[in-house]
């Protein structure tokens, strides 16, 4: 059964809206971070399965729209990068950018590790490394159809299942690392007023979104996507080819910050707006149409991967996170932030550091620099990484 590009449209819409549905009848998933867009893009294709269980016959749904989304999404993100933000979280941001390279070369090592293991491709071990719990849904997905193209079959369906895992987690250990760390060494936060903002640029806030700003912002994209697809086929002449939405992103970063360096600004909020509605469609279109039959035969390496994931992530946090960062609170609740982070995304930073803040005291440094690394730093050094092991002869 074949599912056209405009009923995938319709139906992703209608899988958000249930999964949003969902999301505010059951405390549950808010209390651990699951998006919306998680629970209805799963609750379909669980619908999926029992069809083809009871029927035999497998829906196919059109993702031609799904790819053009993921180029859009990852231009968001370039546009989002101007490197004078930097300067904005100072050395302690720098610091964290350092850790965070560290621990995405350590996760990777670990989920090769258990697929060499249980005899798998090391290819599934990048799937169960920093592309699904670093990078969350949205990487997962992306470089699951990279992997898939390659003939790692059932990659975006273990990658989906790792950052579903990792998300949990993330959400589980967080609060009691940064919990013990702040009562071991009997740590009391700032006296400063609260303030849990999320936003990389808060002035941009005030910034409404106008036809005009979301006109240029629609342009910008664009560029971006076209120019992205030149560069990436002239990579290719050159033996160098990325998949499209890395080259998207780059040229992303290098469009906003040649328009900062002559003053010139896009409206952010538009971005932001641009970037949600391709983020959630995205990820309903991808989750509906998963094939989650193919991970019948994968739930012990799985579940042992995400095992050694979590412990790797919580020796990272209280051994070099804590300590790089001072041994003071504001390093405690960083690393808290910091266990939301690489195993499953921002949103559960927020909340792990929101959680710790609101019993112990403010940490306005840990609440710049986390949701500065995680917004879109993490990002590109997480591509920058893959890129390095795929260059590696065991691929």
């Amino acid at each position: 059964m074949e599912i056209s590009v405009t009923q995938t449209l319709i139906i992703s819409i209608l899988v958000f809206s249930i999964g949003s549905l969902l999301h505010n009848q059951f405390r549950w998933l808010r209390k651990f971070n699951i998006p919306a867009t998680v629970v209805g893009g799963i609750l379909c294709s669980l619908i999926v399965v029992i069809i083809y269980v009871t029927t035999g016959r497998e829906i196919t749904f059109d993702l031609s729209l799904r790819d053009l989304l993921l180029l859009i999404f990852f231009s968001t993100i370039g546009l989002s990068a101007k490197l004078r933000t930097l300067a904005d979280g100072g050395l302690a941001l720098g610091l964290m950018l350092l850790i965070s390279v560290v621990f995405l070369f350590l996760q990777n090592i670990a989920g090769i590790s258990v697929a060499y293991l249980f005899g798998a491709n090391p290819g599934y071990g990048l799937m169960a490394g920093s592309i699904s719990f670093a990078g969350g849904f949205g990487t997962a997905i992306s470089w699951g159809e990279v992997a898939r193209e390659a003939g790692l079959n059932g990659a975006t369906e273990a990658g989906i299942a790792c950052a579903t895992f990792g998300l949990i987690a993330g959400g589980l250990i967080g609060c009691p690392i940064a919990e013990y760390l702040i009562q071991k060494n009997n740590l009391t936060g700032s006296d400063e007023e609260l303030d849990t903002t999320t936003d990389v640029d808060s002035k941009s806030s005030t910034i409404p979104v106008t036809l005009e700003g979301m006109l240029g912002t629609i342009l910008a994209l664009a560029i971006c996507v076209s120019t992205g697809d030149i560069v990436n086929l002239w990579l290719q002449t050159k033996g160098l080819g990325l998949p499209g939405f890395l080259t998207a992103l780059f040229v992303g970063i290098v469009l906003t910050n040649l328009l900062d360096l002559f003053q010139k600004d896009l409206n952010n909020n538009a971005i932001r707006l641009c970037s949600d509605i391709s983020l959630e469609l995205f990820l309903s279109m991808s989750l509906m149409s998963m094939q989650l039959w193919t991970l019948s035969s994968s739930v012990g390496p799985l579940l042992s991967v995400v095992f050694i994931q979590i412990i790797l992530m919580s020796l990272v946090a209280y051994y070099i996170v804590f300590r790089v960062m001072g041994k003071n609170y504001d390093a405690a609740v960083m690393s808290g932030g910091f266990v939301g982070l690489g195993l499953g995304a921002t949103p559960v930073a927020m909340a792990n550091m929101n959680a710790i803040v609101i019993k112990y005291g403010a940490s306005p440094k840990a609440f710049l620099v986390i949701p500065l690394l995680g917004a879109f730093f993490i990002d590109i050094a997480n591509a920058m990484i893959l890129r390095l092991f795929l260059s590696l002869p065991l691929f």
